[in-house]
């Protein structure tokens, strides 16, 4: 399954993360997003330095959907620049991947 892929976001909070999360599964782009809380980020923005709690949002899905995951994160998401990553998935169980495939097509 090379295809597969894992999608990091940062939310500003556990609401906002699980909103885009709960939306990306019900829209099925995203097979499945768990909700980490408790991340710290460190990180310059807009020339200050900034130390803040963020929730990360760790979703899988397929890399032919990944354009359309970052527009509906941007449209969902209150920070102006929301980080949005995609990480391929080189190995795993196989029925897991393909878990992941049925679950969004």
């Amino acid at each position: 399954m090379a295809d597969a892929v894992v999608i990091l976001v940062t939310a500003s909070s556990e609401e906002e993360a699980e909103a885009i999360g709960k939306t990306l599964v019900e829209e099925r782009l995203v097979a499945c997003a768990n909700c980490l809380p408790g991340v710290r980020s460190i990180f310059v923005w807009q020339g200050e330095l900034c130390d803040e709690s963020e929730v990360l949002l760790i979703m899988k899905s397929q890399r032919s959907y990944v354009s359309r995951i970052v527009r509906r994160v941007k449209e969902l998401h209150s920070y102006d620049v929301p980080e949005i990553i995609a990480l391929p998935i080189i190995d795993g169980s196989e029925d897991y991947l393909t878990w992941i495939e049925e679950s969004i097509s």
